[in-house]
């Protein structure tokens, strides 16, 4: 019997994007904020923690949001989370990686923590509906990864056992929770190396034009 994955589950931003602390760290700069700000006020701070939390579940809206950021750190809250991630760009190298993957008819699909979709849309220009057969967004499905639930979701949109998946992700703890469940986890810090990686583990060369 063979042992080849047949589906590819992909996160989509610091994935199918380019790298997120980047961005970050240039918005701090032309806010005059000092380095790690965002950091600190959203990911270190309990109750930032548990907004940005709250967002990704759907549980408070962008601009909920953004009104709590821009308060944590004093800015305007004017389009921020627009403002943060204005610098991300889309990584061709996976984004091309994925349609050669669905060229050699594997199912590929996208699962997504969101950051809200209005008033700024993460995703808009991706086309996400159009080139994937699976596309799960956190805040639709009121839980977000690392929730057990929501990769069995996907993995029921997918129609795909869990041990024939692979799933990459550029937080390393939602790959171990992928992992958990027998999913293939890769953790992606450089596309180059995360597309070897998936050639090799599919069995196909992804690299490919």
């Amino acid at each position: 019997m063979s042992n080849r994955r047949t589906g590819l589950i992909l996160d989509f931003g610091g994935v199918l994007t380019t790298p997120l602390l980047p961005a970050v760290l240039a918005f701090e700069q032309r806010e005059g904020l000092p380095q790690g700000a965002c950091l600190t006020a959203l990911y270190k701070d309990k109750e930032g923690v548990r907004i940005t939390s709250d967002l990704e579940r759907g549980a408070v809206s962008q601009t909920e949001w953004n009104e709590f950021a821009g308060k944590m750190l004093g800015v305007s809250p004017d389009n921020l989370m627009g403002r943060i991630f204005g610098d991300l760009r889309p990584e061709p190298l996976l984004i091309n990686a994925a349609a050669a993957a669905k060229r050699a008819g594997i199912k590929v699909g996208i699962l997504s923590n969101s950051v809200g979709l209005a008033p700024w849309d993460l995703y808009d220009g991706y086309e996400l509906e159009r080139l994937y057969d699976v596309v799960v967004i956190s805040e639709q499905h009121l839980m977000r990864k690392p929730d057990q639930g929501l990769f069995e979701i996907t993995l029921k949109l997918m129609d795909l056992p869990a041990e024939e998946c692979i799933f990459v992700d550029d937080t390393e703890a939602y790959v171990q929770a992928a992992e958990q469940l027998g999913l293939a986890g890769v953790h992606n810090r450089d596309p180059k190396q995360t597309v070897a990686t998936l050639s090799d583990l599919l069995g196909v060369d992804l690299a490919a034009s």
